[in-house]
């Protein structure tokens, strides 16, 4: 039986950076992670790396690629001809993305001397922690602490099962070996949205099924009808407060049934079904264990991670809170820093949240929806990409800058960007928010000339009721 300071079970982004922390912090640590393990090979990086947040922007930087090749080269006095896309180069292109961020991920643990256990952990009590080899056999070992890190697996319909082939998840949209002809998209959040984007670039019909009246119901309702109607520009078409009922499959198409707000029958017929309602903690088993559960199948914990169980923490999408790699990141540096005695300074109000569409969405912070709900007095600056210098050169003029200050002390209170590179854009602001800084701080910060980031200045300054270019 061996012994640790730590034991993470999960090697995904939380997972493996609480680990990295903690080995810095001095401790002996065990990381524990099945994927792969059947294969012969443990993968460690979860589902961001896999499956998800990686595999899916090199496909959307792919299909970005051919799209503008197809579309906009021409403007600029390209002549390309009729470009083709070769499926199986680019699903080559971004198995060696994933795979060397993987053999990266394996490097970082044997430099900062982090064994990897390859199985499947569970834990048995506070300190112990039981490991399946792919084999069968089993191994105990103990540990002063012990981190849940386990993630998410998509959420599965029971009228809507994937089966993997015409009815799919996000783990088979991102490796499918031809372009459908009609993909149906059930679920407008965002990953429906991105793999949507990927495959109507690259030539799909592409239908959004949601049940709700708005797209990524997360965001103000000005921004979602932006995305909308861009998306709907670039072919992809939404069907909105419509509720899917059932499926049927033959001779490899689906169809499915559904009825509209009004309660009218309808229907929608394609080749693929990508089912993207959201994703759901992968916390079974873990109450047998006498870990406490919420309703929603998330680990209660408490402000410093703590479970019920003694020694035991959780972090990242077992948890509440947004299912985002870097929130799962954060969490495992501040975790990893309060068992090495620091304090917990971690604020969730300052994670960034992000739509990979083209143009981007970037949030952080309230929404106008929130400042109203809590009565509270905002001033609003807003900034369109139409009149940006370098949007204009670089013909990416869709979009808009949003920043919520407090009517009274100025402080920035929330923010949201919809245009090119917006998840970059956006970072300026949350350090802002970070030490408590103001619209004013924004607006008397010089930037470069000409850049995209003009437009978080002027958004600023239309806060304080002096834009300058518009």
């Amino acid at each position: 039986m061996n012994s640790y300071d730590l034991i993470v079970i999960g090697a995904g982004p939380g997972g493996y950076v609480c680990a990295i922390r903690a080995a810095q912090l001095g401790m002996t640590v065990a990381i524990v992670e099945k994927r792969g393990v059947d294969a012969g090979k443990v993968r460690l990086g979860g589902t961001c790396l896999n499956v998800g947040c990686i595999p899916s922007k090199a496909l959307l930087d792919s299909s970005e690629h051919f799209d503008n090749a197809k579309r906009h080269f021409a403007e600029h006095g390209i002549q390309v001809g009729d470009p083709r896309i070769d499926v199986a180069q680019m699903m080559k292109r971004k198995d060696k993305v994933v795979g060397s961020l993987v053999d990266g991920i394996s490097y970082l643990m044997k430099k900062n001397k982090i064994e990897v256990l390859a199985g499947t952990g569970i834990v048995l009590g506070s300190g112990r922690v039981a490991v399946t080899a792919a084999d069968g056999s089993k191994a105990e070992h103990q540990a002063k602490h012990v981190v849940l890190a386990m993630g998410s697996l998509p959420i599965e319909l029971p009228f809507l099962r994937p089966d993997g082939k015409t009815v799919v998840t996000s783990d088979q949209a991102i490796a499918f070996e031809r372009v459908p002809e009609h993909l149906l998209v059930v679920g407008g959040g965002v990953i429906g949205l991105e793999l949507g984007s990927v495959w109507a670039r690259l030539g799909a019909k592409v239908t959004v099924i949601e049940f709700l009246p708005q797209i990524c119901p997360f965001l103000d309702p000005d921004v979602a009808k932006e995305l909308q109607k861009v998306l709907t520009k670039q072919g992809l078409t939404f069907q909105l407060e419509t509720k899917v009922t059932g499926v049927v499959i033959a001779d490899g198409k689906a169809t499915l049934t559904a009825t509209d707000k009004d309660g009218k029958a309808a229907s929608f017929s394609g080749d693929k079904v990508l089912v993207a309602v959201g994703r759901r903690p992968l916390s079974d088993g873990l109450d047998a264990a006498g870990i406490a559960l919420d309703e929603r199948k998330r680990v209660k914990t408490d402000h410093d991670f703590r479970t019920n169980l003694p020694g035991v923490y959780a972090i990242g999408d077992l948890i509440a809170g947004l299912m985002l790699a870097h929130k799962a990141e954060e969490e495992g540096v501040a975790l990893a820093e309060l068992l090495a005695g620091q304090a917990n300074t971690l604020d969730h109000g300052l994670i960034p949240n992000v739509v990979y569409t083209w143009p981007e969405v970037a949030t952080v912070g309230l929404t106008e929806v929130d400042a109203k709900k809590q009565g509270r007095a905002i001033r609003v600056g807003r900034y369109s990409f139409a009149a940006n210098g370098r949007a204009k050169a670089a013909g990416e003029s869709d979009g808009f800058v949003k920043i919520l200050a407090d009517a009274t002390t100025d402080k920035v209170l929330g923010a949201a960007i919809i245009g090119p590179r917006a998840s970059d854009l956006l970072a300026e602001i949350v350090s802002v928010m970070a030490f408590g800084g103001a619209a004013e701080d924004i607006a008397r910060t010089c930037h470069s000339h000409p850049t995209f980031s003009e437009a978080v200045k002027e958004a600023a300054l239309d806060a304080l009721g002096r834009v300058l270019h518009a």
